[in-house]
């Protein structure tokens, strides 16, 4: 893989992993346009890392809440904050849980990767954001529960295959379960960090064999592009969500998904 190739690729993963689009899906259409299909899937997973650093700068305030509450158990509370956030915490683990349940059941199966399926779930995608246009509800992180935790568990275990967009199902699949708009995509963003890391412990077994296929150098400038825009992207779409407008990427991803079907 040479230099130009993993910027390319590191900046496609920054704007695909947050925009609901699937960067799996598209890194798996653009290693066939490329023709570097011998590169280990760890690289993909380095990339996802590279993003979850996006996601802790962001999301720092919320995150450095939820850490201090979890260590203030059992200390007294006036403002109910420690408690909302303990409550988060509690229902990201539940939901992780289940998608590492639903992720180890589709392991077995050794689903092989084609562009051609992954051009059906391009536009899988695309109808759930069309689907979940008008969802919005009222549960908060204050009232939070098992329904929530269930819904977007299972929601991010189908995440999973490239062509399904994982924050995509996960933020339609808050929706669809009652949460509010307003904290959908927040929410979508902090259950993606269990779940990263949980691959990268899977899978760092094969680091060896990436830096026979990729150098240090491209590595580290694929993993600062993919950071950089992947910040930005993530600012653009908590914009978008919370304007209820993340149906506009089903007119980009349908179309996609059709073309690249007849085409690869």
């Amino acid at each position: 893989m040479t230099l130009l190739q993993a910027v390319l690729l590191g900046a496609l993963q920054g704007v695909t992993e947050f925009l609901p689009v699937s960067s799996s899906g598209h890194l798996v259409l653009a290693r066939e346009l490329l023709g570097i299909n011998e590169v280990p899937i760890l690289f993909d997973i380095l990339l996802h890392v590279s993003t979850l650093a996006a996601i802790t700068v962001v999301f720092r305030s919320r995150i450095l809440a939820m850490l201090i509450a979890v260590v203030r158990i059992g200390r007294p509370d006036s403002s109910g904050e420690d408690r909302t956030n303990r409550r988060l915490v509690l229902w990201l683990l539940v939901a992780s849980a289940f998608t590492a349940v639903l992720g180890l059941a589709f392991s077995f199966f050794h689903i092989e990767v084609l562009p051609r399926v992954v051009s059906v779930l391009l536009v899988t995608t695309g109808v759930l954001l069309i689907l979940a246009r008008n969802r919005h509800g009222s549960v908060g992180y204050d009232t939070i529960g098992w329904k929530q935790a269930i819904i977007t568990g299972v929601g991010q275990g189908f995440g999973v295959f490239p062509g399904i967009s994982r924050s995509g199902i996960t933020i339609s699949a808050a929706l669809f379960s009652g949460m509010k708009r307003s904290q959908a995509g927040e929410y979508s963003f902090l259950l993606a960090i269990p779940a990263v890391l949980g691959a990268l412990l899977i899978k760092i077994g094969e680091a060896d064999e990436l830096m026979t296929v990729v150098s240090p150098g491209a590595l580290t400038a694929g993993l600062v592009a993919a950071f950089v825009v992947g910040l930005l992207s993530l600012v653009v779409l908590l914009r978008i969500v919370r304007q209820g407008r993340l149906f506009v990427f089903a007119f980009y991803l349908i179309p996609l998904g059709i073309v690249s079907f007849f085409l690869l």
